[in-house]
């Protein structure tokens, strides 16, 4: 194969994975979620979370609440940051403010649908679980071994005053909320209600079957590579996404301002291509066999009662505020989404599966560093990471080794951690980046341990093991601060000592 013959194939094999990803992720899995996410953002006051992250709030509320409000603000690894910066100058205890940011990217709606959709549901919901209990013991240790400087930073703050007291969400938010999580949930939920046909049909065309087979010898499926192949179906519909494209960046892009006919045309287009994406397509001898679907019928009602709502249940300046917001995570996230599943498929084709399987290919302590560590200098944007994580599944990394790398990634990448010495100091940070080692590290090969059958008892043993070598090192090295305060005291009373 010469040069140009390879640079085609890698093309090709990029661009194939793009509209495979395209065709079966984009519609009724992330186009829900990003409806969403500008919901939380647009529609939730910010305060109504910050208000109880303050140092002096009970522990049972802070922590819990600064876990969840990655998920409430819809936070992704590109903007957990400046997030995280601004409640903590606001006056954030260390240890809420850090399981802030540790947790955040990992229980964004948005990383929680495509990552259960692309990868699997188990490291999804290892992903949540794990992030979730260890980014609050690493949040616990910070306010530990940082007690003092905490109390300091309580005070320069004037005890997180700044936060709101009287914030809350009104009771249709949540509703309205719940109505958006159930057009994503009856999309994506693979049970027979839904997947199963009541009703069928035939669109005559006999170039439907030559046509699903040119396509795939385009992009040939191949389950072992993670490749789903793209359908007749899946053409039509990536043909609405570019419609969607036009009339949403001509209708949505200043729908803050107001709505326009093209604002119109967008939501039009974009409530026709969901209820299309809900049909059961297969191509067939004699043209395409059309399914409707429990999916379909499902779609129809909550979709309807949305728009419905959106009306009647807020101003319209609400809904222009939370449909410029959604538009605002499209603009932020599909550009680099496209690039790094491009690249991603294209870097099937080049890294050697036996480079992954040597590396990170058993679940070992060694394995999953590598995947911490990749996680130091390779940093994906959230979602991004999600196809890139796929690509190394596919060449033989093990999912522990991949659930490691997932739960670092956002937190050790060289820019996040810059960001963060300046928001905390070197000191605070230099911990906070150990401790993350630790606890990824621990995630991966408890996670990967239970996929090879170890025993509940085992793994809950290391748990508490590990928790308890923490606290024991989080007292000793209370006690030795205290010893060198006492004996700096000392030597201020009687310079002779």
């Amino acid at each position: 194969m010469n040069t140009v013959e390879y640079i085609a194939m890698l093309l090709q094999t990029g661009l194939g994975s793009l509209a495979a990803y395209l065709a079966a992720h984009v519609l009724l899995c992330l186009l829900p979620a990003f409806f969403i996410a500008g919901a939380l953002a647009a529609l939730i006051p910010k305060e109504a979370i910050t208000k109880y992250l303050g140092r002096d709030a009970s522990k049972w509320i802070s922590y819990p609440m600064s876990a969840l409000g990655g998920f409430v603000l819809a936070v992704c690894s590109c903007t957990i940051m400046p997030l995280f910066a601004s409640i903590y100058k606001k006056g954030a205890g260390i240890g809420p403010a850090i399981t802030f940011l540790f947790v955040g990217p990992a229980v964004n709606i948005l990383a929680i649908t495509l990552t259960g959709a692309t990868i699997g549901m188990d490291i999804a919901l290892a992903r949540v679980i794990l992030s979730v209990v260890f980014g609050i013991g690493i949040g616990m240790l910070m306010a530990w071994f940082f007690r003092e400087d905490d109390k300091a930073h309580n005070q320069a703050t004037n005890g997180g005053r700044s936060f709101s007291k009287g914030a809350s969400v009104p009771a249709r938010t949540w509703i309205f909320f719940v109505l958006l999580l159930g057009v994503l949930i009856a999309g994506t939920l693979q049970v027979n209600l839904l997947t199963d046909s009541y009703a069928n049909f035939t669109l005559p065309g006999p170039w439907a079957e030559s046509f699903q087979a040119w396509l795939d010898s385009v992009v040939p499926p191949n389950p072992a590579m993670g490749i789903e192949g793209v359908s007749v179906h899946g053409v039509f519909l990536i043909g609405l996404l570019f419609v969607i494209s036009i009339t949403a960046w001509l209708g949505l892009d200043r729908v803050d301002e107001g709505f326009n006919t093209w604002s119109y045309a967008a939501l039009g287009t974009i409530t026709l291509t969901l209820l299309v994406a809900s049909f059961k397509v297969t191509a067939i001898a004699g043209g395409l066999s059309v399914g409707i679907t429990g999916k379909l019928i499902a779609e129809i009602v909550l979709i309807g009662v949305v728009w419905w709502m959106a009306v009647k249940g807020f101003e319209t300046y609400a809904m222009q505020e939370w449909l410029w917001e959604m538009w605002r995570f499209v603009k932020q996230i599909i550009p680099l989404l496209v690039v790094g599943v491009f690249l991603a498929g294209m870097a099937r084709a080049v890294i050697p599966r036996t480079w992954i399987e040597t590396l990170a290919g058993r679940n070992t302590v060694w394995a999953n560093l590598v995947g911490v560590l990749f996680g130091v200098f390779m940093y994906f944007p959230t979602l991004v990471e999600v196809p890139i994580a796929q690509t190394f599944l596919s060449l033989g990394m093990h999912r522990g080794v991949l659930l490691a790398y997932l739960l670092a990634d956002p937190e050790l990448s060289l820019q996040s951690i810059l960001i963060t010495n300046s928001v905390i100091g070197r000191k605070k940070t230099a911990v906070y980046v150990v401790l993350v080692t630790i606890f990824s590290t621990l995630a991966g090969l408890l996670f990967g341990g239970w996929l090879e059958g170890m025993s509940g008892w085992v793994i809950a043993a290391i748990l508490l093991g590990s928790i308890a070598l923490l606290l024991v090192l989080a007292a000793w090295t209370g006690r030795y601060r205290r010893l060198v305060l006492v004996t700096v005291e000392e030597t201020t009373k009687d310079p002779s000592v």
